[in-house]
């Protein structure tokens, strides 16, 4: 004998009444304001089972042994995957809810294809030649620039420093143009990462110490190839691209859309002065609304200008012919109307670091004095996935945005054994990109250590730039 129909099952059943039985039964499903809302298994199977009841009497058997109820069951399934299909194919239709393939044909609809991710791999770096009088160490900023015998370009991931203790490291490099002829192989000829790109001012030190010892002194090893080139970049940055896409032919979007896809380019702020307030103006907030206008007549005789403020990577070399001033002026040049140009402006990068006390529990420190516990292989580990963390959060800011004490302790919080983070401040330095990423203590004029818990505030074409100095200062455990 089957089993009776279980009591939930019987409510959700005598919820589905006899009007929607006799009409679609989609009221509040399908296209609704909100989107579109698919009908689950469970609303499927109680419309089949109220149906039955309804056509076959109420004693008829649906208990879940039954042979009708595996039927009913076996339909609604597959009236299930309709639905999820249905609602798959509507999602797929907008920008802001496609995943996946539907997500990269309508940016091939808009032109816009989804980019490529940096091929990424390690290579080798090692002391050949004593370090000259005077020097202890040698510091490899991240975004040091390298490259290959058949032209390409490759940068540090990491800051490398190199001692007379530790003579020979293994840093990450990442490509600097995307792409899968990025996957840098060296067996293949003229792809193995084996010298310095001499234009890059991040390669200062290396120079000085080179210059002083009369001879190279960093041996670039690479044995393993690059991967990760062939992949594109994941749905969330690939939407924000195309809903930043412009529908029209000129535009400071379009300018603003056109110059973030150039290799090198952090973030990009286009200003039209004619067309809308300009914030690096001097006279902004400052207009007398009953004396004067927004801004003058144009001068007919001069050529009409707009802005691009753009902020580089570390890996970017902004000067020269194949720098990334002359790459982004050259993709402009493609979009501008005539008699209007493009005033291409580099960011004041505005480095930032952290110093603060840290209380940890639950990771394995050794015992023993501050110093010791400091200067352990653990605490390395942590300051470097700290390090990574303060990094995104600090890259991802835009221009003018100030680096909040409250998001920084947040940051520093969600790091599994970081219990608590005491006398935090937060530390400005220079404007100066060859000298943000050195790995030194804060020295010299221009290094502002703030009060603890001030914010450090930006102007509006001042992008920061965050310093993972490689020493305890920054994030000492006590």
């Amino acid at each position: 004998m089957s089993e009776p129909i279980l009591p939930a099952e019987l409510a959700d059943v005598l919820a589905v009444d006899a009007a929607a039985l006799r009409s679609t039964g989609s009221a509040g499903f399908g296209i609704v304001d909100t989107g579109f809302v698919p009908k689950s298994f469970a609303r499927l199977l109680a419309e089949k089972l109220a149906t039955a009841r309804l056509l076959l009497g109420d004693d008829v058997d649906l208990g879940s042994g039954s042979v009708l109820r595996k039927v009913l069951e076996l339909a609604a399934l597959e009236d299930a995957r309709h639905w999820a299909v249905a609602a798959a194919v509507y999602d797929n239709s907008y920008a802001v809810s496609a995943t996946g393939d539907g997500l990269t044909r309508l940016g091939e609809e808009l032109g816009i294809p989804r980019p490529y991710q940096q091929a990424r791999g390690t290579i080798t770096l090692k002391l050949a030649a004593p370090l000259p009088a005077g020097r202890n160490q040698l510091t490899l900023p991240r975004g040091a620039r390298l490259s290959t015998p058949g032209g390409h370009h490759v940068a540090l991931d990491e800051t490398v420093v190199l001692t007379a203790a530790t003579p020979q490291r293994t840093p990450a490099v990442a490509a600097f143009h995307p792409g899968p002829s990025h996957n840098l192989d060296p067996a293949q000829p003229g792809q193995r990462i084996d010298r310095w790109n001499r234009a890059d001012t991040l390669l200062a030190d290396l120079d000085d110490a080179e210059q002083a010892a009369g001879s190279e002194l960093v041996q670039i090893t690479h044995t393993a190839p690059l991967t990760g080139g062939e992949l594109q970049v994941g749905d969330v940055r690939y939407r924000q691209l195309l809903l930043a896409a412009p529908r029209s032919v000129w535009t400071s979007e379009a300018i603003g859309l056109a110059v973030a896809t150039v290799p090198g380019v952090r973030q990009v702020q286009v200003f039209d002065g004619r067309g809308g307030l300009d914030l690096n103006q001097s006279i902004f907030g400052n207009f007398n609304f009953i004396e004067r206008v927004f801004s003058t007549e144009r001068d007919l005789g001069n050529p009409y200008y707009f802005s691009v403020l753009v902020a580089p990577t570390a890996a970017a070399i902004w000067e020269g012919p194949d720098g990334l001033q002359a790459a982004v002026e050259s993709v402009i040049e493609d979009l501008r109307p005539v008699g209007i140009f493009a005033a291409v402006e580099r960011a004041e990068e505005v480095g930032i670091g952290v110093e603060a006390d840290l209380v940890i529990r639950g990771l394995p420190l050794p015992t023993g004095s501050k110093e010791t516990v400091n200067a352990s292989t653990a605490a390395t580990e942590l300051r470097a996935r700290l390090h990574a963390r303060l990094r995104r959060y600090v890259d991802e800011l835009p221009f003018g945005e100030p680096v909040r004490v409250a998001e920084v302790i947040w940051t520093l919080m969600n790091e599994p054994g970081v219990a608590d983070v005491r006398d935090l401040r937060l530390v400005r330095f220079p404007a100066d990109s060859a000298t943000l990423v050195t790995g030194t203590a804060p020295t010299g004029d221009g290094v502002q250590r703030l009060a603890v818990g001030a914010n450090a505030v930006l102007s509006a074409n001042q992008v920061p730039v965050y310093v993972d100095r490689d020493d305890p200062r920054p994030f000492r455990i006590v």
